[in-house]
């Protein structure tokens, strides 16, 4: 391997583990402000206890994120020295405004941790909720500068040289709406489902626990809510990447050939010499109703690349394969809870039901890797789409493989503390919570 691919594989291996902890950075704040909320209002002590174990579960996570978050901005300077010589003055405003709200979330995260008997309860609750505003708004503002690198925006190039840069324009730019919904809800499913399978478990062991019981009706709630509408989001996104990134398309549904009438190709294993893609499950017409609402479209096919350009097709299409089927699943049993809800009138709370949501709490997260996988390598070989490409960007810094192993070392190890110090925090829950108005 050399240096050119430890560089890539160090910076996504970075960017597949924090992108758990900030996918749980925007979810988990609006979990314990919704039970602190439901606390003010009910004045049942469960709520209380609820927000009080999230909120140090927040906390754990809220600091592993950072360490990530931090070693993640290093990189893109050691690493891709070229790319931020071109894009700083660029994408700067938006990562400026992410540090100010991530500062937002950790001192009112504090404030909220330390405040419980100091401030009057509806202004605890507040500080809740800036938590999760600043949480959502920093998680926007890096996509931002993530879309920026899928549809360049807010620059000319004259010379060679990058000039008349409109910061707002680069961070409005025609990626950065579908990406950001995309993200966010992202956040809200994976983040609820897999909160939802923790107290799932618990309550196969007893059905009457009422802290399980509060806090799993709480987290399923923002899943359901949020999962049909990623129903919504992705076909926003589909068709918005099939008019910005055609190849990257393409890629996605390992479609070779322009097209009228294309399909779309569920699982199969693409083959770039023979262009074609084996075992597939066809959908006759579904590509081209999907991306411009006409059965009889015309779909860009790779062919219309260079084979330079090309992504990994392969990768990329069983990795959208994958962020698919995650997602289906998760809409189908948001809307089987919808049902259950409707005709019981209360939570699910069946064995079956139950033990479907613990075996489907990984998929929310399984989506999101798999999704910015789609992202990341479906844009390749650009690292800022039509402009420049990876390879330009990369350091001239030799011997990159050591920081590659030691930073997969840390990464496994903060992995391990972290599942251990949640678990602890979970094994906790299982002391009874008193309830005055079950009585």
């Amino acid at each position: 391997m050399n240096d050119f691919l430890f560089a890539r594989a160090q910076m996504g291996m970075s960017l597949g583990f924090h992108i758990i902890f900030a996918a749980v950075g925007i979810g988990m704040p609006v979990l314990m402000t919704i039970a602190e909320g439901l606390y003010l209002r009910t004045g049942r002590p469960v709520y209380l206890e609820l927000a009080k174990r999230w909120a140090r579960g927040s906390a754990i996570l809220f600091a592993v994120g950072a360490v990530s978050g931090t070693v993640l901005s290093f990189e893109l300077g050691l690493l891709w020295p070229s790319f931020m010589e071109k894009a700083g003055a660029i994408i700067g405003m938006p990562f400026s405004l992410e540090g100010f709200a991530f500062f937002t979330e950790a001192i009112f995260l504090g404030v909220f941790l330390a405040g419980w008997n100091r401030l009057p309860p509806l202004w605890h609750w507040l500080s809740g909720l800036m938590v999760a505003i600043g949480g959502i708004a920093s998680g926007i503002f890096v996509v931002t500068a993530n879309a920026w690198m899928n549809a360049p925006a807010g620059f000319k190039i004259i010379g060679g040289k990058i000039t008349d840069i409109d910061p707002v324009a680069a961070m409005l730019n025609q990626a950065s709406f579908h990406e950001v919904v995309h993200m966010t809800l992202a956040a809200f499913i994976g983040t609820g489902f897999a909160v939802a399978a923790v107290h799932a478990f618990f309550l196969l062991k007893d059905r009457q626990d009422k802290f399980h019981r509060s806090a799993f009706g709480i987290a399923l709630s923002v899943a359901c809510i949020s999962a049909p509408l990623q129903l919504w989001s992705g076909d926003l996104s589909a068709r918005s990447v099939a008019r910005l990134q055609p190849a990257k398309l393409a890629a996605m549904e390992a479609n070779y050939r322009t097209q009228t009438g294309a399909p779309i190709l569920i699982g199969g294993i693409p083959n770039d010499d023979a262009r074609t893609t084996k075992y597939a499950v066809p959908i006759p017409k579904g590509l081209s109703l999907l991306v411009a609402r006409d059965p009889n479209a015309t779909v860009t096919g790779l062919e219309e690349f260079p084979r330079k350009n090309w992504p990994s097709v392969r990768v990329v299409h069983m990795s959208f394969d994958i962020m698919v089927a995650s997602g289906l699943a998760l809409i189908f049993l948001s809307l089987a809870a919808g049902f259950l809800w409707w005709k019981h009138r209360r939570v699910p709370d069946s064995k079956w039901f139950l033990r479907a949501i613990v075996t489907a709490g990984p998929l929310g997260f399984i989506a999101i890797e798999a999704g910015w996988t789609v992202t990341e390598l479906g844009r390749q070989p650009w690292i800022i789409y039509n402009v420049m490409r990876t390879e330009e960007a990369v350091t001239p810094m030799p011997g990159i493989a050591v920081p590659f192993v030691t930073f997969t070392v840390v990464y496994l190890f903060l992995s391990f503390m972290v599942l251990y110090l949640l678990r602890r925090e979970f094994m906790k829950a299982t002391e009874p919570v008193p309830d005055p108005s079950a009585t």
